[in-house]
């Protein structure tokens, strides 16, 4: 048993990727929480596809994709708060005018100057080829992220269950949406590294989504759905290296299986308690 968990670690790429996705999983993990309680888990799945013309572009001006990402996932939250501010617009509108425009943009540059090759580590992640200064940037996001979480839970708590009594306190709702859509939007980044744009959506949504069923508190949730989201992330990496299939993918799939267990033990529960 011994043998089987050290043997990869002997390899370099696979220590860099079990260690960009644990991280990537906590940052999820901390906001998976917010993303299921808000019933924001679109806009984890319009940004992941908004980052696309960032990524484009930055590969055209040969610099790091991660940047390009970051800065077009910036854009998004910018231009999807200024549209839900609008009055008569709401914000699943906002979000999908931003997520549709920009995604085309994306293909439309790919095609024209023909990346699709290029880029298929972007739509379906590519956490095996993380390269150390990917993973110093994606160390500093994540770190980052967990610390505003902390500094600003309270914050964070109040604004997600009552507005009327956070504007009464003298917080701002909307300040407040915008601090956590910018960490959404940089974990998104991070993300697209590890499992891809087409499965980031899994570890902002699934992780809360299990734990909601098995724990009530919104610490506990985030705290269990972090835990979720790094052990399937382990787990995914350790039959990717064994049976040869794509981690992201894995990591998917073992989420997927923690939110039927966590269900199954759910519906079990209350047939016990009626």
């Amino acid at each position: 048993m011994v043998l089987w968990i050290v043997e990869p670690l002997q390899y370099a790429f696979f220590v860099k990727g079990l260690l960009a996705g644990i991280i990537t999983a906590v940052a999820c993990g901390v906001l998976s929480g917010f993303v299921v309680w808000r019933g924001m888990a679109f806009i984890g799945d319009a940004l992941a596809h908004s980052i696309l013309p960032g990524v484009v572009i930055a590969l055209v001006l040969g610099v790091n994709l991660l940047f390009g990402a970051l800065g077009a996932a910036v854009l998004s939250v910018a231009a999807i708060g200024t549209l839900s501010r609008k009055k008569g617009f709401r914000d699943d509108t906002a979000i999908g005018v931003i997520f549709t425009g920009a995604f085309a943009l994306g293909v439309l540059l790919m095609s024209k100057i023909g990346s699709f090759k290029d880029l298929t580590h972007v739509l379906f992640g590519n956490v095996l080829g993380v390269s150390v200064s990917d993973l110093i940037l994606i160390l500093i996001v994540g770190v980052l992220v967990v610390v505003l979480v902390i500094l600003f839970y309270k914050e964070l708590l109040v604004t997600s269950f009552d507005k009327t009594h956070a504007i009464a306190i003298g917080l701002s709702p909307e300040l407040i949406h915008y601090l956590l859509l910018g960490m959404i939007a940089v974990t998104t980044v991070i993300a697209s590294q590890t499992v891809g744009v087409v499965l980031v959506l899994a570890l902002l949504v699934t992780p809360a989504a299990s734990a909601s069923l098995l724990v009530k508190s919104l610490k506990k949730i985030i705290l269990l759905s972090t835990g979720l989201a790094v052990v399937s992330v382990i787990a995914g990496f350790y039959l990717s290296y064994y049976f040869d299939l794509a981690s992201g993918a894995l990591i998917v799939l073992v989420l997927s299986g923690f939110f039927i267990v966590a269900f199954i033990k759910n519906a079990l529960a209350g047939r016990v308690r009626k």
